[in-house]
């Protein structure tokens, strides 16, 4: 689903005219980018969370000449899915098989 799918699936499911569904879409993505800059999280019960993560330094090796790279520590964002949205999904795999 892209950006714009999901601003008409939000605006059907709430009512909204897509332009205030957009809005509060943005809204929403530059509050919880915000938050994770600040190092905080987002959580939402039942849905998720979302939060910044550490990934260690490691060796990786060059795919195309074999070489060794040595990569950094970094953080990145994260997700954690809540126990509602995984019970919803594993709903959906079970009824594909």
């Amino acid at each position: 689903m892209t950006k714009s799918e999901l601003v008409s699936a939000i605006a059907e499911k709430a009512g909204l005219r897509k332009k205030d569904a957009e809005a509060a879409l943005n809204a929403f993505l530059d509050v919880v980018t915000e938050t994770l800059k600040k190092g905080d999280k987002v959580e939402i019960r039942g849905f998720g969370t979302f939060l910044m993560k550490e990934r260690a330094a490691r060796v990786a090796r060059n795919p195309k000449t074999g070489k060794e790279v040595k990569v950094p520590p970094k953080v990145v964002p994260d997700f954690k899915p809540g126990k509602d949205l995984k019970e919803a999904t594993e709903k959906i795999l079970k009824k594909k098989k």
